[in-house]
């Protein structure tokens, strides 16, 4: 195998989703988030629809006062969890950025609506592999609000528009092991 392959399979091999509780607070220069979107925008897409649509938060906190805010907002009062309010203020504290990613869709488009779903997960997986090979931990989050109507409705996002979840990323200590638990050829049906 060439060097090029070699490396990027090690990148891939070695990505590892790090909890935002594992982050250590340490700022990544936006330069570096700015250059891991640009790898996101080479994702591939059908048509050149290029779907995918990112909202920056540089301070993790507002995100989360946001979020914890869209769950006490939209959460009958016998159904209200003190404690799950307090792990979506406190989500990401020690993360550097959080980004919200979502899928954006024109009504004008023919281009199945799983392909613009995919094209933005292809982003999400560039901006992983970006971080990765940055020695920047990532955690995509999809829970709390985050794929509710209150979380589209704050992002002021189009009816056609999903939200795809939060991208949590910044410096860790801890490097998790990886492992799959299901051997490869499993999987695989040669014919």
């Amino acid at each position: 195998m060439n060097t090029t392959f070699t490396a990027v399979a090690e990148n891939i091999k070695n990505r590892r989703t790090v909890k935002p509780g594992t982050m250590n607070g340490n700022k990544v220069p936006n330069g570096e988030i700015a250059a891991l979107l640009e790898l996101a925008n080479w994702a591939p897409t059908h048509a050149l629809t290029e779907p995918w649509r990112f909202v920056v938060y540089e301070r993790p906190l507002e995100f989360n006062a946001v979020h914890a805010q869209l769950y006490k907002q939209n959460t009958a009062e016998e159904n209200f969890n003190e404690a799950q309010y307090s792990g979506l203020s406190q989500t990401g504290a020690k993360a550097s950025h959080a980004i919200i990613v979502y899928m954006h869709r024109e009504e004008t488009t023919k281009i199945p609506v799983f392909e613009e779903i995919a094209a933005t997960a292809c982003a999400i997986q560039n901006i992983m592999l970006g971080a990765a090979a940055l020695n920047i931990g990532t955690f995509w989050s999809t829970g709390g609000m985050t794929l509710k109507p209150a979380m589209k409705e704050y992002l002021q996002l189009g009816d056609l528009d999903q939200v795809m979840g939060v991208l949590y990323l910044g410096y860790t200590d801890v490097q998790p092991e990886g492992r799959r638990k299901v051997p490869l050829d499993e999987k695989i049906s040669w014919k």
